[in-house]
Order: structure tokens, then C-alpha cells, then sequence
């Protein structure tokens, strides 16, 4: 599952509209424009959901600003049209410059399409080594083909008035088992009115991926048996009533944001990229949670803190029109002052350097105590699903047994097999 897939509101653009370039822009007209000309260039880039999506322009003013000649001119698509249909774009040979790369998995499609330039280079100089997610896009080939801008992961949200209204410390390091006792504890009301402990949203990495990550588990393997005691967690929790049911979340298309900035939740596991709204949607008067981040509970006996998340990148499109250009606003974007322009407005970059870090906790609205700065340094950061020519079909068959076993259709050990099982059909 995504993990932004379902993050982003619906934009108002209809799917692939170009809209106006950022900035002042005159269309060069010159296939092939180099970025270092003076001449206008104007580069095309794929987006999905735009205007709910405020990093993309953040680059884009921060690329223009630095590069007056070179403006942007965004393609739109919806967001959860967007890999379908990019990829019929790609196939189509369509000439857009820049290919966001929402993430890995449709990614090696693309490069192994032949779809996308080789910016190996760019990947392998002394200023790419400390990008976080980079080596989630080197290909068997060894080469690189997209350069990751930013890298999100899971942390634990949670609500501090509620967790004071119960008098409960402020969670730091938990364990699971910690984790569920105090989702139950905190879990008050009831009907309209309730709260609950925590939210659990319905995509499968919620049990999925961390327990993969926590286990060294492997989601392609046809084996897992790692699954079962964060299943028991999982459906321990809901069983008691302290989050929201698994089956009347997917009926009513429950958004996680929602039940936390409207505080029905005291707690909730979600990746970094929900800060962003939190910062906005605070600043803009739509909610007053009080909020901060814990790390992700643990196994228990586990060492450090592990996660998981996935990275996201651009990429130059084989047939862009303007390579050059294109290739430059790809290394900006995942370069220093890129990964300033996102990270001041709450965005995570992939170039999370210390002093990356100080800016983002200098941000107006986040929170200050070591704890949350403590999440902001987990000791690894696994991909929330690894890459293989099968992990597409892998992925649909672990979702839909995820969402029979949450549903109670199916018990967590059958659930299980079926899920290995298939999977090893599906690979042998």
C-alpha cells in the first residue's frame, strides 16, 4: 500500500491538465534546450493532486528563484489515477520532462521499461551518499534511473490533552504490548462522543510492513508466520473497542487526519508526511489538537528504534524535451536547497542532514520535546514493501487477505496460509 496514495484530497484539476507555468514562463519552443542556456526553458513535470499537495510547489518557486530562465509547467493528475495513468502516459511516449515517482514499486516498472534516463552519475557522486531511500532505486544493473527528494517513515501521533485529561504519561518507548494496554486505557465514551485509544487505518501496513521491519520478515517470501502476533495486537485493540472497526472504517472511508485533528483518537501510527497538514491545517484554523510524535512501539527485547517507510524521487523521462533542464531540476530537488524549501513547510526530505532536522523543529507549530526529536532518528528505516517484477500481484494478494483477516471473515492463522499459500503460486 502507498503509503501517500490515500494521504492527498482530490484535486480540483480534471487528470493530466496542464496548468499555468510557476512564475513568469514564455515556452522555449527549442527541443532540447540545455539548462545552462539563458533562453526560456520550460520544463514539464508530472504531479499528482497539486493543489493539496503544497511540496511540489514549494520546489518549483525555490527551482524558478534560482533558475529565472527555466519555469515549470505541472501536469496534474489525480491522485489515485496517478500511476495508472502515468504509466499509459510513458507507453504513449509522452514528452513530460520530469516523472514524480510516487513509489518504488511503479518505479521499477518504468526503468525497466526502458522509460527513464540513466542518472547513475548524479546517483553515485559524493553529494547522493546521504540520501536517505537512495538505494531503493539502484536496478539490477547497478545503474539509478530517479533520485529521491524526500523519505518518509512511521512514527506514533498523539493527542497530549487527552493523554493529560487520563492522567497517562506521554508515550516514549513502548513496546506493543504497552501500546495496546494504553489504547485501551485511553479509550473513553461512547457513540457519537466516543474517543478512542488509538486509530488503526486500513491499509496493510499497519501490520503488515511493521512487522516485516520489526522481525526481518520478508513480504515476498510466501512465508509469514511473522504476521501473527501484530495481528493479535491488532485485533486485540479492536476487539476491545479502542479504535474503530477495521470494516466500518473501509465502509464509511474513514480518513485518518480527520479522526485526529478532530481529536476522536489519542494516538495514532502514520508516516511523517501527515505533519505537513497538521502544520497547515493548524495554521489555518481547521483544528487545535495539541499534538507530538513518539517513536513506533517495539517488539519487546528489540534494540533501538526500527520503522518503516518509503522514499519518493523524480526522474527524467527518456523522451523529455528538455533533458538537461530536467536532470537539473532533479538533482536540485534532492540536493540541499531543495530539501530546505520542503522542510520548511513540514515536509520530510530524503536529505535529512542535522541541520535539516533543526530547521524542521524550527517550524512554527512543531512540537520541541526530545521525544519527537528522538523519532526523527530512528536507528533503521525499512521499505515499506521491496521491490520485485512479482511485488505488484504480491502486494494485491497480502491486501486482500489483510482486509479478511481484520473483517474476522477469516481467522489470523488462516488468514496466514492463504496468504502464503497464494503468494507461492503466484511465484513459483
Amino acid at each position: 500500500m502507498n503509503r501517500r496514495k490515500f494521504l492527498t484530497m482530490a484535486a480540483a484539476a480534471a487528470a493530466a491538465a496542464p496548468l499555468a507555468a510557476c512564475g513568469s514562463s514564455k515556452s522555449s519552443g527549442a527541443t532540447g534546450a540545455k539548462a545552462d542556456d539563458n533562453a526560456p526553458v520550460e520544463l514539464s513535470i508530472s504531479v499528482w493532486s497539486l493543489a493539496s499537495t503544497p511540496e511540489f510547489q514549494a520546489l518549483f518557486d525555490a527551482f524558478h528563484q534560482a533558475n529565472p530562465n527555466i519555469t515549470i509547467k505541472p501536469v496534474d493528475i489525480l491522485s489515485n489515477d496517478y500511476e495508472t495513468k502515468l504509466t499509459t502516459m510513458l507507453a504513449a511516449g509522452d514528452t513530460t520532462d520530469v516523472i514524480t515517482v510516487k513509489n518504488v514499486i511503479d518505479y521499477a516498472g518504468y526503468a525497466g521499461r526502458g522509460q527513464l534516463k540513466d542518472l547513475t552519475s548524479a546517483a553515485t557522486s559524493a553529494d547522493a551518499a546521504q540520501l536517505s531511500g537512495l538505494a531503493s532505486f539502484k536496478e539490477k544493473d547497478g545503474k539509478y534511473y530517479a533520485l529521491p527528494y524526500r523519505q518518509d517513515f512511521w512514527v506514533l501521533y498523539y493527542n497530549k490533552k487527552l493523554f493529560d485529561a487520563a492522567g497517562k504519561q506521554y508515550p516514549t518507548n513502548l513496546t506493543w504490548d504497552q501500546y495496546a494496554d494504553l489504547a485501551k486505557s485511553l479509550t473513553s465514551g461512547s457513540g457519537q462522543g466516543k474517543v478512542y485509544g488509538t486509530y488503526h487505518h486500513t491499509w496493510r501496513s499497519v501490520v503488515q510492513a511493521i512487522s516485516a521491519a520489526q522481525t526481518g520478515g520478508d513480504l515476498l517470501g510466501g512465508d509469514y508466520g511473522f504476521f501473527a502476533d501484530q495481528y493479535a495486537m491488532a485485533l486485540g485493540v479492536q476487539n476491545a473497542g479502542a479504535t474503530i472497526d477495521f470494516g466500518t472504517a473501509t465502509t464509511q472511508k474513514t480518513g485518518y487526519a480527520s479522526v485526529f485533528e478532530d481529536k476522536q483518537a489519542a494516538m495514532l501510527p502514520m508516516g511523517t508526511w501527515f505533519i505537513a497538514k497538521l502544520l497547515a491545517d493548524k495554521k489555518a484554523g481547521k483544528t487545535d489538537v495539541d499534538w507530538a510524535i513518539a517513536p513506533m512501539p517495539q517488539r519487546p527485547g528489540g534494540s533501538g528504534i526500527t520503522t518503516f517507510g518509503s522514499p519518493t524521487a523524480f526522474a527524467v523521462n527518456k523522451k523529455a524535451r528538455h533533458s538537461e533542464a530536467a536532470e537539473k531540476f532533479v538533482k536540485f530537488a534532492a540536493g540541499p536547497e531543495g530539501a530546505k524549501a520542503i522542510a520548511a513547510i513540514g515536509v520530510v526530505p530524503a536529505l535529512l542532514t542535522d541541520q535539516t532536522r533543526q530547521t524542521y523543529f524550527g517550524l512554527a507549530g512543531m512540537p520541541a520535546d526530545d521525544t519527537s526529536k528522538k523519532a526523527f532518528k530512528p536507528d533503521k528505516v525499512t521499505l515499506e514493501m521491496p521491490v520485485s517484477d512479482k511485488t505488484s500481484k504480491i502486494d494485491k494478494i497480502l491486501t486482500e487477505e489483510h482486509q479478511l483477516v481484520m473483517t474476522k471473515q477469516k481467522s489470523i492463522d488462516a488468514g496466514i496460509k492463504e496468504m502464503g499459500s497464494r503468494v507461492k503460486d503466484e511465484t513459483s
